[in-house]
């Protein structure tokens, strides 16, 4: 049973958005409140901040991209 959390923790460590670890960083609160206010906030409110959740990673996805550009004078 140990193995499969494991494997499930380890899904969503490799391929979650990193909005959690990113709000720590920039507020300064530990990453695993955060999730934890998520969760909670989820089964309190029927699962509107998973819209929130994903706007916000949408928004960090965007910023990603848009900072790889190179200038045009860089050829």
């Amino acid at each position: 049973m140990d193995r499969l959390t494991d494997k499930i923790q380890l899904f969503f460590e490799t391929h979650a958005f990193g909005v959690c670890t990113h709000l720590g960083e920039k507020l300064g609160v530990a990453t695993s409140s955060i999730r934890l206010f998520f969760i909670y906030t989820t089964f309190i409110t029927f699962g509107s901040p998973v819209i929130i959740y994903l706007s916000l990673a949408f928004v960090m996805n965007m910023r990603k991209h848009l900072r790889k550009r190179t200038a045009v004078w860089d050829y």
